[in-house]
């Protein structure tokens, strides 16, 4: 029956981080492949799903009030004036909401720049909606973008640029500079920005996150996309996540994305909407430990790597995630590493070559990564380097350091 399927169907493949993070289940391995946490969301949203769930919120429902607190937040954060019941769309998640973007934006053969490394999703989603993805590379060990290279790739075609800030996989957050240099290249080229800002509020070392619509003449040319999971520890997992997210457009562009959502999967599930708004109603002190707690981890975590030889250069700005250079004595490729980190460790990590897209050598530097995903308690973390500093040098010890974290929580 195959020759049944759509040749985008036949073309696909499972997710490796999907993969990976089933593979952890099946082994009973400790997973520091998938971006989610292995400690209880806030107690507060939580017991404002249940109380939803009790009181029969259980239909299709949209919560206009979900509307309102996003278009305040980005009030608040980035100074844009956003009307929440015209410019806001409620979606299953940032992916579903990246996706109807797509579909809402990309005729056949439409091109759309991203920014390599990029998270796996993207470059489907383009695809789907029958859009042609360009890659433009970022420079390691900064990941610094190179003005010409995104000019050059822009062409007539060109119908939006991706920009994932803070960046999965490696932590970057674009600075004014850069997001200068993409606000340019869409005034020229005319073409819009499609963002994703899940990583929003996950920042360290005094970086600030700064929305591209914010700068001028941006706002009525992006789209924004974001979700409820990353900053309030509710991810999607392997399993089941609360699956609220939203775009944040023009209004004619939110029309069409609203008009696609509701075709793909109609409405948000509605306990979770009304958990949403618990969430975003959060008080600051909320977002001031959830940074000052993941840069604990961060810390911890870079320590421990560094400490067992792997290269970190570039120390991530943002997000959960450390993209981790292999030690240089290891000779071997990142598919070759996590494969025996899964077999001898028992721990899931994922393989930096599935993050890039743009051609390089043979032996270029894209499989020499490993993402590490650090939302994980201490005792995980521990637990997990123990077993990967075994495995890299079998007479060695770990040595744990001190960087605030506590090592029970």
């Amino acid at each position: 029956m195959e020759e049944k399927l759509s040749s985008f169907a036949k073309s696909s493949t499972p997710s490796p981080i999907q993969q990976l993070s089933h593979l952890a289940q099946r082994c009973n391995a400790i997973n520091l492949a998938e971006g989610f946490p292995d400690f209880p969301a806030p107690s507060h949203i939580k017991n404002a799903a249940i109380s939803a769930i009790n009181s029969d919120f259980n239909q299709y429902r949209h919560v206009q009030g979900i509307c309102d607190y996003v278009a305040k937040n980005m009030k608040d954060m980035h100074g844009l004036d956003v009307d929440p019941t015209t410019d806001v769309v409620i979606c299953c998640g940032q992916t579903e909401a990246f996706s109807a973007a797509m579909f809402a934006l990309l005729d056949h053969g439409d091109e759309v720049i991203v920014l390599d490394p990029s998270y796996e999703t993207y470059e489907s989603c383009i695809s789907m909606a029958g859009g042609v993805p360009v890659f433009v590379p970022l420079d390691p060990p900064y990941w610094t973008l190179d003005p010409e290279k995104l000019m050059k790739a822009c062409t007539s075609k060109t119908k939006a640029i991706v920009l994932n800030s803070p960046h999965n996989p490696t932590g970057k957050v674009f600075g004014l500079d850069e997001l200068d240099i993409i606000a340019e290249a869409c005034h020229r080229s005319d073409c819009l920005a499609v963002t994703d800002e899940v990583y929003e509020y996950i920042t360290y070392d005094n970086e600030k996150h700064i929305s591209l619509a914010s700068l001028p003449g941006m706002q009525e040319r992006t789209i924004i996309t974001s979700s409820l999971s990353k900053t309030y520890c509710v991810t999607v997992g392997i399993c089941i996540g609360w699956r609220i997210g939203w775009a944040i457009a023009p209004t004619c562009i939110a029309d069409a994305i609203r008009n696609i959502h509701i075709r793909l999967t109609d409405s948000a599930p509605a306990p979770f909407q009304e958990a949403a708004l618990a969430a975003l109603r959060s008080p600051p002190q909320y977002y001031d430990s959830l940074r000052d707690d993941f840069e604990s981890r961060r810390d911890f975590i870079v320590e421990l790597l560094s400490g067992i030889g792997f290269e970190i250069e570039f120390k991530p700005q943002g997000s959960f995630f450390i993209f981790a250079e292999l030690p240089k004595d290891y000779r071997h490729s990142d598919i070759d590493f996590v494969e025996e980190l899964i077999k001898q460790a028992g721990v899931v990590a994922v393989p930096g070559r599935g993050f890039f897209h743009t051609r390089r050598p043979p032996d270029g530097y894209q499989k020499r990564y490993i993402r590490f995903a650090f939302c994980k308690s201490s005792q995980t973390l521990i637990a997990a380097l123990r077993k990967i500093s075994a495995l890299l040098n079998p007479s060695g010890h770990l040595k744990l350091f001190t960087s605030g974290i506590d090592p029970d929580s």
